[in-house]
């Protein structure tokens, strides 16, 4: 089993293949949190796809985000989401009992807290709750990073937070800080792009979010280079070419 393939079945929008890849992995590494938070980074992808919540256009303006559409979860996916997750949190807590600096397990935390973000931004409109989700995401990508800068995946977790709170206007951004959320768009943008050129498994997902980033901050050219390289490398995906076109 092969997680790397199964992210980029995941990417290419084969679900059921990809679900078939992250299981086989459990299967075979059964004290390994990166097995059980795959399953449920796929769960989520196919969630947020089903729902036709990953259209860039409802990100590209605040105002657009702010008045997306309620969306009617599937309670059997929430549910199934919600047990992968448990299941690589006590397994990455249990290994980091063992060992803190067991490199997987950190990272495992740290995806886990980025999809319940997701989760709760993007399907339940909580964006106070995804908030904090990323804050948490972002103190444990702090010390994976800490132990082993070369990582790359996890600066996603660190990027995301610092370009959501450095996008605000200045007097919540002003709040945001008093609260313990940092933000900073220019470096928020410099860690997604380390991800997006040398992340194993989420670069696909850096690419997207920083297509999203170079839209609002009005630089089409790079936003069009990455969907066009995204369209190519995953031709079963079609919001890439919709998004180009």
């Amino acid at each position: 089993a092969s997680l790397d393939h199964g992210y980029r079945l995941m990417y290419n929008l084969d679900f059921a293949r990809a679900q078939q890849e992250f299981t086989r992995w459990q299967e075979e590494h059964q004290d390994d949190p990166l097995g059980p938070v795959s399953e449920a980074a796929g769960l989520l992808f196919a969630e947020l796809n089903r729902l036709e919540a990953l259209e860039a256009q409802f990100f590209i303006k605040d105002s657009s985000f702010a008045a997306r559409p309620k969306l009617s979860p599937d309670p059997a996916i929430r549910a199934r989401l919600d047990v992968a997750l448990q299941r690589a949190e006590d397994r990455a807590r249990r290994r980091l009992e063992s060992n803190p600096k067991d490199l997987d397990a950190l990272f495992a935390m740290t995806l886990s807290a980025g999809l319940k973000a997701d989760y709760a931004a993007l399907i339940e409109k909580r964006n106070l709750a995804a908030l904090r989700h990323t804050r948490r995401g972002s103190a444990w990508a702090e010390q994976l990073l800490a132990l082993e800068p070369g990582y790359y995946d996890a600066y996603l977790a660190m990027g995301i937070g610092r370009y959501i709170v450095g996008s605000q206007p200045a007097p919540l951004r002003w709040l945001l800080r008093l609260g313990g959320f940092s933000g900073d768009k220019r470096k928020g943008i410099q860690e997604l792009e380390l991800t997006a050129q040398r992340g194993r498994f989420l670069a696909p997902f850096a690419r997207i979010l920083l297509a999203i980033a170079y839209v609002r901050e009005k630089d089409r050219t790079r936003a069009r280079q990455l969907l066009t390289g995204l369209r190519d490398e995953f031709p079963g995906n079609p919001l890439f070419a919709r998004e180009l076109a």
